[in-house]
């Protein structure tokens, strides 16, 4: 029903692609301007109340303490879900945690589900791994079924079909709803509320015939076995009550100690994501309660590298996510190149340090992710758990590179690395390099005005050795003709001017 990202391009390829849809640019533009806008309202309501920064502090102390005592917690956790009535399964990785939830839909011999939005069941590819065994998963978020039966690929977290305009929601639905179950209306219009009813109608028949729910969730209170989801629209409600047997895929690092520990999340999230004082539904559940909802009840915990994660003294912050997006929306590099470029269900500055601390760095991908970013530090002051993604991104780029080391052929920029380090070592050898550049810059000079890759033009500049990626948006300087040394000395140290 939805595209994957396996196979995606590496990020510079993959964002080069994205920066020449001009529809594209033009909806995350407009959409990531709302939600920046909602959200900076509701922050300065706070900060003159409560003060912002002392509530990302207390979200970052929660979040840390649940990391530190991972192991108990969810020892914890798993006693009060057992107890609660609740199968609790272990899944190491994506295989193991599909498999159980494969299993589950079989001996119910049901050949569809019905899901929460989940970026953890997007992470674990369990829409195409329940398809493989004839068994339909449909998602019952609005912006999700965009994504779904666009045949198309989310590309935010807490948005996934925010690259679509009303127009193209319309379209899809006409066309699309049809085949799946309850057609849209034959006279749609491309109004919100026109498009949210027809969802509604669609969805509606689904929920009520589903025997087997999926669902994620934001946190997992260990001391009580208590899951909890936030949302906009109810659908999660819908699939967390009315069918008869639940699985709920939750990562580990999903877990807080206390009820109590929740209050500064709970303020954290909504205002950080939809700029909202609180989210239109909380949801909680604890086990089984006989005659009231899901009478079967199961909850995978996953790792699938987030052990490999907190094991990382500097990338384990990112374990703090709560999934808002707020950096996202004012990433300049997110607003322009859009999700999809960064091959993963977790797109944005987040997703440039988490896939590589879960996956692991090597693959050609995953290893352009922590590049993906001007640095800019506008990500860690959005981000309600003060997770310092600028830190992490230079933490990882330097895993990237000591992993290339050993390469057979080496890579142009470590050649030319190598090159600069034996010219700048040895003063003689600088020497020449100086007197071969200004050498350069004295021939180039004679063609004064040098044609750019692109077809710009500017006087003195040229593309230079390996210079495509460069110069596609930066002019390379030509060489001066006359190095600072030598200047110096022709002028004894600037006294004769020159």
């Amino acid at each position: 029903m939805s595209g994957t990202f396996v196979g995606m391009p590496a990020f510079p390829s993959a964002a080069k692609a994205a920066l020449g849809d001009t529809q594209l640019r033009h909806n995350l533009a407009h959409a990531t301007g709302v939600i920046r806008a909602k959200r900076a309202k509701l922050v300065e309501e706070v900060e003159e109340n409560l003060g912002w920064e002392d509530l990302r502090l207390a979200g970052a102390a929660v979040k840390d303490r649940a990391l530190r005592d991972l192991g108990d917690n969810l020892e914890q956790l798993e006693a009060a879900l057992t107890a609660a009535g609740a199968t609790v399964h272990w899944a190491r990785d994506a295989a193991e945690a599909n498999a159980v939830v494969i299993e589950v839909a079989k001996r119910h011999q049901v050949d569809e589900v019905v899901k929460v939005k989940s970026m953890v069941t997007g992470e674990i590819g369990l829409n195409e791994a329940l398809e493989a065994e004839g068994i339909a998963a449909w998602e019952t978020d609005l912006a999700e079924i965009i994504v779904q039966l666009g045949h198309d690929l989310p590309s935010h977290i807490l948005v996934p079909a925010i690259h679509r305009n009303r127009a193209e929601i319309r379209e899809i639905f006409l066309r699309e709803m049809g085949k799946v179950g309850r057609p849209a209306p034959a006279d749609l219009t491309d109004e919100p509320a026109a498009l949210a009813a027809a969802a509604r109608e669609h969805l509606r028949e689904k929920f009520l015939r589903a025997k087997v729910a999926v669902s994620g969730a934001n946190f997992a209170v260990a001391d009580s076995g208590t899951l909890v989801v936030v949302e906009s629209e109810g659908n999660g409600r819908m699939c967390l009550t009315l069918p008869e047997v639940l699985v709920s895929v939750v990562g580990i690092e999903k877990v807080v100690p206390t009820w109590a520990e929740l209050d500064p999340l709970l303020r954290l999230l909504p205002r950080s994501s939809t700029g909202e004082r609180m989210n239109p539904y909380t949801s909680t559940w604890t086990g089984v309660t006989p005659g009231d909802g899901p009478q079967e009840v199961h909850v995978v915990l996953l790792d699938n590298g987030r052990t490999r994660a907190l094991a990382d003294e500097v990338g384990r912050q990112a374990l703090r996510c709560i999934r808002c997006s707020a950096c996202l929306n004012v990433c300049p590099v997110y607003e322009r190149a859009g999700g999809h470029a960064y091959g993963s269900v977790y797109p944005g500055p987040i997703g440039a340090i988490l896939n590589p601390l879960l996956k692991g760095t090597g693959d050609a991908q995953t290893d352009s992710l922590p590049y993906a970013s001007s640095l800019c530090g506008a990500c860690f002051e959005a981000c309600p758990v003060r997770i310092d993604i600028p830190e992490v991104l230079v933490h990882l780029r330097a895993q990237v590179v000591d992993g290339h080391r050993e390469d057979t052929v080496p890579k142009l920029e470590a050649v030319a690395f190598k090159g600069a380090a034996y010219a700048l070592s040895d003063a003689k050898r600088l020497t020449l390099a100086e007197k071969g550049s200004g050498l350069a810059g004295r021939v180039l000079s004679r063609f004064g005005r040098t044609t750019l890759p692109g077809g710009r033009k500017a006087a003195g500049r040229i593309p230079g050795p390996g210079a495509a990626k460069w110069t596609s948006a930066r002019d390379l300087p030509a060489p001066p003709a006359e190095s600072f040394r030598a200047w110096w000395k022709r002028t004894d140290g600037g006294k004769d001017g020159g």
